[in-house]
């Protein structure tokens, strides 16, 4: 069923039309915000400049500056440095002692400015104050004023000219949190971040649709799976599995076609392949008549082979749980009844790694005996087939065959090994292909279809056939998944 879904052009569209109206409100934003404070900040270092004329000329104070005189009290306690004694300071003080000095052209000592600021909060940083090559003295009361107003705290500021008493400034309405601007480049910060998350979650789960249906087509052939596929996600993926679902069900069809046309063949050539035994029979010729039960037994043996192998394609047989030990073990004695060289080499330990714990720098491990019943969920007829092929295999090329076991936590591995092969792993391989046999067929039986087969078979079970060059011979590894 395909549900209806936005286009993933539209989508894509979308997305690169959000991130350029939120790159460009957050950037919008952010400039805006900083330009306030910019603004702010040259404001505070205007009022210093004029500031500092002030406190030594005696003009007027600056727009929002008030300059009095300390109380008695209160001048006697700055006079001795004892700030935080002050009627007016701060419950908590952290006092910044600022000294200015005069302009290089003016050499009289009374024009020392002194600045005191009592914060409750912080010790401001005066060391990267800006020095520029001949600044004056009030460009750098100005650079004081700028810096009292790139932070957020209510200070207090006291001032002295030379040997001069000791005064107050009060300019809140400058450098006070309440008089500056309101900082959005946090949230234009915040808000950029967002929408990349955003953009990022919705690009993420758009692939997250794709690589979920091309792993379920990729392991469409294992266990259990599915007939046709249904996912969500963008208009065009939904199109792709509409598209795939047409092609299995087509292949199925040509399969289940191919798979009758062959049944029929094979039935309908039964009966003129008995009276062909029945006539053969007749024939006094020992040796014709040999050479002709031969030639019939090839040929209803071949049509079998391609049942059988048509029969695998089409993943016909239902799964369900097996021990696979108690399997392995009655294909072995059913050799071994009829004189077979086939042996069953028992299971060995196995050591199963954990994963890395955050407590421990090393991994654990634990030992599973060999002895353990490994049951899976399989196609038992289609997997006793596929082993009895290694074995024969085995027994065809070499002089006897050794079946043993191997599990871990995600698959299991069945082993034949032969003895006395003349081959190589790779020319095993090359005979996986349908029809292709080995240089000994005049001595050996067979179509071309055994290897062909445990391979499909394996695919059916996610897994693999594999070969390994032996010093005795060739190991032939079936693996298959586990769950």
């Amino acid at each position: 069923m395909t549900r209806h879904a936005p286009s993933l052009r539209l989508v894509g569209m979308g997305l690169v039309l959000l991130a350029f109206v939120a790159g460009a409100v957050s950037a919008w934003v952010w400039s805006r915000s900083d330009a306030r404070w910019q603004q702010h900040r040259t404001a505070a270092y205007s009022a210093g400049v004029a500031l500092y004329s002030t406190l030594q000329t005696g003009t007027s104070a600056p727009t929002g500056i008030n300059i009095t005189l300390l109380p008695d009290a209160d001048q006697k306690i700055a006079s001795q440095g004892d700030f935080l004694r002050l009627s007016f300071a701060p419950q908590v003080v952290r006092p910044t002692l600022v000294p200015i000095l005069p302009d290089p052209s003016n050499t009289r000592v009374a024009d020392v400015l002194t600045l005191v600021i009592l914060s409750p909060d912080i010790v401001y940083p005066i060391a990267p104050l800006q020095q520029r090559e001949r600044q004056t003295a009030a460009e750098t009361t100005g650079e004081v004023l700028r810096l009292l107003a790139s932070y957020c705290s209510d200070p207090t500021v006291l001032a002295r000219v030379g040997v001069g008493p000791w005064l107050r400034v009060d300019g809140g309405a400058i450098w006070n949190c309440a008089a500056a601007p309101a900082d959005l480049r946090l949230w234009a910060g915040l808000g950029a971040v967002v929408a990349l998350a955003v953009l990022v979650t919705v690009l993420l789960n758009t692939t997250a649709h794709f690589t979920s249906f091309a792993s379920r087509l990729r392991s469409r052939r294992r266990l259990d799976g599915p007939s046709s596929y249904d996912t969500d996600g963008p208009q065009e993926l939904q199109e792709i599995v509409t598209a795939v679902n047409s092609h299995l069900e087509m292949e199925r069809a040509q399969l289940a076609a191919r798979a009758s046309v062959l049944s029929g063949v094979s039935h309908d050539l039964g009966t003129p392949a008995t009276r062909l035994r029945l006539r053969t029979a007749l024939i006094e010729d020992d040796e014709l008549r040999g050479k002709l039960e031969h030639d019939i037994d090839s040929m209803t043996g071949m049509i079998e082979s391609v049942l059988t192998y048509t029969r695998a394609e089409m993943n016909a047989e239902e799964p369900r749980k097996i021990s696979l030990q108690s399997l392995i073990e009655a294909i072995v004695a059913d050799y071994e009844d009829t004189g077979k060289s086939v042996t069953l080499r028992p299971p060995e330990d196995v050591v199963m790694q954990g994963a890395q714990s955050v407590f421990m720098s090393r991994r654990g491990s634990s030992v599973i005996s060999g002895d353990t019943d490994i049951v899976i969920s399989a196609r038992p007829i289609s997997l006793e087939r596929a082993i009895c092929n290694l074995i024969d295999n085995a027994l065809k090329y070499g002089r006897r065959a050794t079946v043993w076991l191997e599990a871990d936590a995600s698959s299991v591995t069945i082993t034949v090994e032969d003895e006395g092969s003349a081959n190589t792993a790779r020319d095993i391989e090359l005979l996986m292909a349908p029809f292709k046999r080995g240089d000994n067929t005049a001595t050996t039986d067979g179509y071309g279809l055994g290897l062909t087969i445990v391979d499909t078979i394996a695919n059916l079970h996610g897994g693999s056939l594999s070969f390994e060059d032996k010093p005795a011979g060739i190991a032939a590894r079936l693996t298959i998944a586990r769950s």
